[in-house]
């Protein structure tokens, strides 16, 4: 039993605050992930840069588009995939249900943190999220990826434009959106809609560059990197934005 000294810390030089958030942030870790590194086992597969894993992300759509995607047996990692995880990416992603990321980069369980919402927005708690998956995941890469057609989007097109009156919470995810829609009106050409994606991912993207203080600062060093992206619906291609 370890005795406390005038400031509440221990002789061992640790205070109860900071044994409390010790606590806390291993029960944030990855089931196994601190067991696999004590065990020596190799690097976990998102050990790399982020431009790496931004290739594998587009190498995958390759395959998806020409469909030609990798015949695998997911059932046989399974118990391994039960231990950790490893993601190579964060994708912030529309709750579409037409958009699938796992398909659109022909990846498989484990490969992709993915964080869902209409709009593909970055909301307080998918911020939270996208920030677990940088602190404790180790994922080189985010990406927001919008698509075409977006309801979300079409919607803030109506607040802006047509004064709409949407119901429940619509106006509060809509908010968001809408900056990015009076950007598209401006531009010369192309559709609106199509324009409005496009300044929304933009946007987004330029948001979580600046998300203090977990994102933000691995982006400024280099750590990760954050792209924006939008799916075309027809085609299941993915372009860059």
């Amino acid at each position: 039993m370890t005795r406390r000294n005038d400031t509440g810390s221990t002789e061992f030089g640790f205070s109860r605050r900071a044994f409390l958030k010790t606590g806390a942030l291993a029960a944030l870790l990855p089931l196994g992930g601190a067991s696999a590194l004590a065990a020596g086992h190799e690097s976990p597969q998102n050990a790399i840069t982020p431009s790496a894993a931004l290739d594998r992300l587009t190498a995958g759509n390759a395959r998806y588009v020409a469909g030609k995607m990798k015949t695998q047996d997911f059932s046989a990692t399974r118990a391994a995939r039960a231990k950790s995880q490893h993601p190579v990416a964060s994708i912030l992603s529309c709750a579409d249900s037409r958009v699938a990321p796992e398909l659109a980069f022909d990846q498989g369980p484990g490969d992709l943190f993915v964080a869902r919402v209409a709009g593909n927005v970055v909301t307080p708690g998918l911020l939270a999220s996208l920030e677990y998956s940088v602190e404790f995941l180790g994922v080189p890469l985010l990406m927001v990826l919008g698509h075409t057609g977006c309801g979300a989007v079409g919607a803030a097109i109506q607040v802006v434009q047509e004064q709409a009156v949407l119901p429940g919470h619509l106006p509060e995810l809509v908010a968001q959106i809408e900056p990015a829609v009076e950007r598209a009106i401006k531009l010369p050409s192309g559709s609106l809609l199509a324009n409005a994606c496009e300044e929304n991912v933009r946007g987004q993207v330029a948001g979580l560059k600046k998300a203090s203080p977990i994102i933000a600062e691995s982006y400024a060093q280099g750590k990760i990197d954050i792209v924006g992206a939008v799916y075309d619906l027809p085609t299941g291609q993915v372009k860059s934005v």
